[in-house]
């Protein structure tokens, strides 16, 4: 008895020839990711408060003088736009947002971004959206620059003697701590993250109870209940 097949075997399938051109950019990698999660969730925490100010990234920024959606669109990594709603927006419209553009944006190198960045987006940046502040950093080999807008051109932010560049515009430092762009404070400490501070805070914690657990263990060396005290 043979048994039919219900497959088709592979002379019969047709394969596309291998020369097919993208014009899809390529992904990024998780380094790219990472680093873009973490510049949002610690702005977010540290402006937690604050509902006045719209922190996103890779979300596209439309100016359409036509105001047409197809047309004159950009995806920085990550950009903030100050005195706005803070609430959930599938992109930023600049004409439903009072005209708006960003007043930082950040971008991450890649080897296939780069260029554009360091060119073309900047030229963007500078001239069309007159975004006041413009950084961008590398994960892979963490060069790390940034740009102020002063009389209509960028020019480069100088770094402090710990190689942190200062942002106006979120009262706050950027410098490359542990292979990853982080935010400092005005005296140049690290600002942690969410996690950082719970497990700094758990780390305390156990400090203190083997602390109390010595206190506990000298008194009853000399013959008293700590309970009763």
């Amino acid at each position: 008895m043979s048994v039919a097949k219900d497959f088709e075997t592979t002379e019969d399938v047709i394969f596309p020839p291998g020369d097919l051109e993208s014009n899809e950019p390529p992904l990024e990698t998780y380094l790219h990711l990472q680093q873009m999660l973490l510049l949002i969730k610690c702005l977010d925490w540290w402006w937690r408060d604050h509902d006045n100010f719209f922190a996103a990234g890779n979300l596209s920024i439309h100016y359409s003088p036509r105001q047409h959606k197809s047309q004159d669109f950009r995806g920085p990594d990550f950009f903030v736009v100050l005195d706005t709603e803070r609430k959930p927006r599938d992109s930023w419209v600049v004409w439903e947002e009072d005209g708006k553009y960003p007043n930082l944006i950040i971008e991450l190198l890649s080897k296939s971004t780069a260029a554009i960045d360091k060119g073309l987006k900047k030229q963007i940046y500078q001239d069309i959206f007159r975004t006041p502040e413009y950084f961008w950093f590398d994960p892979r080999n963490l060069e790390f620059a940034g740009f102020i807008l002063l009389g209509g051109t960028y020019q480069p932010i100088e770094p402090n003697p710990q190689g942190l560049l200062w942002s106006q515009q979120l009262s706050l430092y950027l410098g490359v701590h542990e292979n990853q762009l982080r935010y400092f404070n005005a005296e140049g400490q690290l600002m942690p993250t969410p996690e950082e501070i719970a497990l700094s805070e758990a780390e305390h914690a156990e400090q203190e109870r083997q602390k109390a657990e010595r206190l506990a263990a000298k008194l009853r060396e000399l013959g008293i209940d700590p309970d009763t005290i």
